[in-house]
Formats: structure tokens, C-alpha cells, sequence
């Protein structure tokens, strides 16, 4: 039952019961109402703030346990990069060296995707530092991978190819030389025979008569072929392809023509002493990507150790070249 208040009327000296109008009536259920609105949402927000619902307690669990998940990924991904750098690291330094295929750079192997939206869906959740650097690592492996399977296909392809590559790289003496005695020069600093001066000799002499057989060390395609009086003379340069080059040069003349392919073995011309040369020898040159290398490294189809060591020793002697 509702309280019954009273006021005090001054006039009559007396108490007398308040009465409200309609209007008022509902002025104050307004009110009230308002209050508990007001009050309730208030009770809302702190229990929501301070607790969680049971569908954000599952919420959380799930966020916990995908976090788990993801650093557990990303141990798993760095053990994955260990073992891919291990098999790199073999394809650079072991089957690309027996194949003579250059290495791959890292700067290839390495590097990581472009765009710097990439990863821009990820952002703004709680978590996005360690997914985001997950899908980085993941993307990074993924092209290492296809680096690297495309590089033991090219393994693959070299390896069906490694009986042409080995008739094709140097591995014979130029001229007919077993006993080694015709081993005039070898590479390294030398006096030039003309101008008397101390100069890199970037090939070895093989001293011969004039018209001594010269011989293809290598199988390949004659790349140039060129009559002068200077310089290497009359001289032929063969190429074996795989970055293998090698040039023939002061013949007396030569009996190959650009674009001819040749065996190893296979007569190419004759030793002379065309161009700057003081007596007859032939002036041989090996170059490997377009970079001249010391040829006593191409001699093994010819010598056994004792002769290798040998020959070493011969063409590290410093003295006068004839060229």
C-alpha cells in the first residue's frame, strides 16, 4: 500500500493530504523510469567491463589457444629455415661446384616479397605483431623453396648433361707434350721478350717447331679465327660452352673456320711465330666467364700427379715468356 503524505497549511493551521494531479503522476513514473534506465545500463557497462560474458570467455580461450598454435608454428617454421639453409648452403658450395653452375646470390635467395600492403588486412588486433611476422617467415620460406626446387632442376638438367660438360671443358695439353719438356712459360709475371719489361703473362707457351699439330683441348665450336701480325698473331679461339673459352694463338696458319665445330683432339692448325713472338711456340689461354684463368688447372685427361707436380713446377719458374 502506497504512503499517504501530508502537508502543512498555514492558513488553516491544520494537515492536509497531498494530492497530485494526473500530470505530475506521470512526471514522476517518467522519472523513475529514466533513473532505472539510466541506472541499469550504468550496472551494464561496469559488469562488462570488468567481466566477461561466456561468450567472450570462449572467445579468449579460442584466442588463446590460436596464439599457442602460432608460436608453435614459429618454431617450427625457424627449425624448417635451418634445414633449408643447410640444403642451400650444399646446392652453392657442393652440386653447383661439381656442375660448374655459378651460385645462386643470397640477394635472390633471400629476399622477401614485395608491397607494403601486403600484410595491411592483418593489422589492428591484438595478436598482429605475431601474425603478421608468421606470414612474412611463411612466404619467405615458401619462395626459398621455389628458388631452391628450381635450382635442383637446373642440377637435374646439368647432371644429364655432364658427359657433354666434361668433353667440353679443357683437359688436354695443346700440342704433344708428354714428357713435358716443350713447357716454355707458364702464367704470372714474366719479361716481356720484346719490350723487356716485367708484364702478366695470362697464358703458358708450349716451345715447337713450325708446323707442329695443335690440338682442340676440348669439345666446342670455333668462336673466332683471325690472320694478323701483331699481337696474338694468327690465332684461334674455341668455344666450349658452359663459360669455357679457349684460345690457340701465333699458329703458322690454322685449318678451322668460325662456326666449325670441333672434338677434343681434333686438329685446329699449326705452331708459328706470327705476331709478337721471338720463336716459334704456341701462346695457349683458357677464360671462364669471360675471365682469363691460369690453364696448368686443365691438363688432368693428360697428366698423372708425379707429371701434374711436375708441370707446376715448370710453369711457375720466372722466367722470360715468348710473347
Amino acid at each position: 500500500m502506497a504512503k499517504v503524505k501530508y502537508y502543512y497549511d498555514t492558513k488553516t493551521l491544520s494537515y492536509k493530504r497531498i494530492e497530485l494531479s494526473g500530470l505530475n503522476k506521470l512526471k514522476r513514473m517518467f522519472y523513475f523510469l529514466m533513473g532505472s534506465v539510466f541506472l541499469g545500463l550504468v550496472m551494464v557497462l561496469v559488469f562488462f567491463q570488468f567481466f566477461d560474458s561466456p561468450k567472450e570467455k570462449t572467445l579468449n580461450r579460442e584466442i588463446a589457444q590460436l596464439t599457442t598454435q602460432y608460436d608453435l608454428v614459429q618454431d617450427k617454421l625457424s627449425q624448417v629455415e635451418l634445414v633449408l639453409d643447410d640444403i642451400q648452403k650444399r646446392d652453392d658450395n657442393i652440386y653447383r661446384v661439381i656442375f660448374e653452375a655459378d651460385p645462386i646470390p643470397s640477394s635472390i635467395r633471400k629476399a622477401g616479397y614485395g608491397g607494403v600492403n601486403r600484410y595491411q588486412e592483418l593489422n589492428g588486433f591484438k595478436n598482429t605483431e605475431l601474425v603478421v611476422e608468421t606470414s612474412k617467415k611463411l612466404d619467405q620460406i615458401t619462395k626459398q623453396l621455389y628458388i631452391q626446387s628450381k635450382s635442383f632442376d637446373d642440377i637435374i638438367e646439368l647432371a644429364k648433361n655432364k658427359a657433354d660438360m666434361l668433353a667440353a671443358i679443357p683437359a688436354i695439353q695443346p700440342v704433344s707434350n708428354k714428357d713435358l719438356s716443350r713447357m716454355a712459360s707458364g702464367w704470372g709475371y714474366r719479361i716481356h721478350p720484346i719490350y723487356k719489361t716485367r708484364k702478366l703473362h695470362t697464358g703458358m707457351d708450349f716451345s715447337a717447331k713450325s708446323g707442329t699439330p695443335i690440338y682442340a683441348t676440348g669439345d666446342g665450336k670455333i668462336h673466332k679465327v683471325r690472320r694478323s701480325r701483331r699481337g696474338y698473331g694468327n690465332h684461334v679461339v674455341i668455344d666450349h660452352g658452359y663459360g669455357y673459352k679457349t684460345l690457340y694463338a701465333h699458329m703458322t696458319k690454322y685449318i678451322v673456320k668460325k662456326g666449325q665445330k670441333v672434338k677434343r683432339g681434333d686438329v685446329i692448325g699449326y705452331v708459328g711465330s706470327t705476331g709478337t713472338s721471338v720463336a716459334p711456340h704456341l701462346h695457349y689461354e683458357v677464360h671462364k666467364d669471360g675471365r682469363k684463368i691460369n690453364p696448368v688447372n686443365f691438363y688432368y685427361n693428360d697428366l698423372n700427379p708425379d707429371e701434374y707436380e711436375k708441370m707446376l713446377e715448370i710453369s711457375s719458374q720466372n722466367n722470360q715468356s715468348f710473347d
